[in-house]
């Protein structure tokens, strides 16, 4: 790997890095310690400065200094780009790009790179709104000869940092592509173009069906709602689309002929030649009743938090609301805000409406970590004498389950004098004094929460500790 000698760090160029994906390379590489600098057609440089990278305002000396120069432009201007800045790169550094399709760009690449400068395809199976590439697959498609350096060091960064890689020719991956993207993307399209023919009421529709067609209609307008420019490339540029079109439409028109014709033997064979050649209902059938069942899990959970404080995290803005939930519809949750340090826990009448679909419900720990840093919490002592023999610690484990504090810790350990008069005689007797701290979360009541712990240690066998007894010096 190619490391700059002043700065440690490998150097990356992003041509479209102003882009939506482009910038969401840009923060993958910054995050692992690449020194990245952005490039667009556009000359968005406030995008650059969003993002804390330089924008290469002079393209010419920024491309033969990197390291890395990744291709993310659109399909039908990637070979230009690449026949542009592939033969200013230096001696053993990469050229990637990042295109749908993937024979066109290798060839462009093989074509006009340096012998001494490697190639690699590469194709992230996802789009710029999904926050992380934990658990994604990015398909890699190295070229013999000409990716032996730099091959392994990018299939190890995408490994570690959780992509699945997968390996194949550009031959391969185009054909696979053109089902994977080619017929799937055409067939959604087809379904949204459709309703809009038919003039259909979807938001309507939605109080009719079950989660099942709920979320097939979430994927059709996952896909409406991105960018079309986008779509249409990779309809229009992959050349083995065009096949699958044909196939895709003559199986549609027999279809709708069974049906016309009341042929219902037919449709039924159609279907299971169809789920034979599929070769895997079964898992699909249960790993589509996961997603399902997931859906309507968290949908429950959050029914059944109206009244306490919950807290949710914002998918794309990453922005974190806490709050006690007052009312969940089927779209959309209402909360009485919770807001942070240095302000009394609630705001009078302070409401807010968020969409069900742009949330992540916080879990336990999640939302008690946020109250940790968040609120500005009560602090209470309670000194006691514990029982003859017991163990500290093992008491404050058992304060510690109290789900109203966002602390407990032992602040003193001390002996005690207990004298008691009777007869005028005196008797004394020595007792182990500990001092509990406990810190209450700034949205509950303290006198409540102190007197919850207080009636915990006593049920412990502690005593408060009272007037008459003195600290042994």
């Amino acid at each position: 790997m190619n490391i700059d000698s002043e700065t440690g760090k490998t150097k990356v160029l992003i041509l479209g890095g102003t882009g939506e994906m482009g910038q969401w390379f840009t923060r993958f590489f910054k995050d692992r310690g690449y020194e990245v600098t952005v490039w667009g057609k556009g000359g968005k440089i406030e995008v650059a400065k969003k993002l804390e990278v330089p924008f290469a305002s002079d393209l010419e000396a920024v491309i033969p200094e990197s390291d890395i120069v990744i291709v993310s432009v659109p399909i039908n201007a990637t070979e230009e780009s690449i026949a542009e800045v592939a033969p200013k790169m230096k001696a053993g550094s990469l050229l990637m790009d990042f295109t749908s399709i993937k024979v066109k760009p290798v060839e462009a690449m093989r074509k006009f790179t340096p012998g001494d400068v490697e190639i690699l395809g590469t194709h992230p199976m996802f789009g710029p709104t999904i926050p992380t590439i934990r658990g994604q697959t990015v398909i890699l498609v190295p070229v013999e000869g000409r990716s032996e350096k730099w091959f392994p060091v990018i299939r190890q960064l995408f490994e570690d940092s959780g992509a699945h890689v997968e390996i194949t020719t550009a031959a391969e991956h185009d054909r696979l592509v053109s089902v994977l993207q080619g017929l799937t993307h055409f067939a959604y399209i087809s379904i949204g173009t459709t309703i809009d023919r038919l003039d259909f009421d979807i938001k309507k529709s939605r109080k009719f069906v079950s989660p099942v067609y709920s979320i097939m209609l979430d994927f059709v307008g996952r896909i409406l709602g991105q960018n079309p420019y986008l779509y249409a490339l990779i309809q229009m540029e992959n050349p083995g689309v065009p096949e699958v079109h044909e196939a895709f439409i003559k199986e549609c028109e027999e279809l709708s002929g069974l049906v016309r014709a009341h042929d219902e033997e037919g449709f039924v064979k159609k279907m299971k030649a169809a789920a034979r050649k599929y070769d895997d209902t079964a898992h699909a059938l249960r790993r589509s009743d996961k997603l399902i069942n997931s859906r309507i899990n968290e949908y429950e959970t959050i029914l059944n938090s109206i009244g306490k404080v919950c807290g949710f995290s914002h998918i794309y803005s990453g922005n974190i609301h806490v709050g006690r939930l007052e009312k969940v519809g089927p779209n959309e949750v209402v909360l009485k805000k919770l807001v942070s340090k240095g302000t009394a826990p609630y705001i009078k009448n302070k409401f807010i409406k968020l969409n069900l679909e742009n949330l992540h419900l916080l879990s336990e720990s999640e939302l008690k970590r946020w109250r940790e840093d968040n609120l500005k919490h009560s602090v209470r002592d309670i000194s006691v004498l514990i029982p003859e023999g017991a163990d500290p610690e093992i008491i404050l484990r058992a304060v510690n389950t109290n789900k109203y504090l966002a602390d407990c810790k032992i602040s003193d350990i001390y002996k005690l004098v207990d004298e008691t008069v009777s007869d005028k005689n005196v008797s004394r007797s020595e007792k182990l004094g500990v001092t509990y701290r406990i810190t209450i979360f700034g949205d509950c009541d303290a006198n409540y929460v102190e007197t919850e712990v207080a009636s915990l240690l006593l049920g412990l066998g502690c005593r408060i500790r009272e007037k008459n007894l003195k600290i042994e010096k």
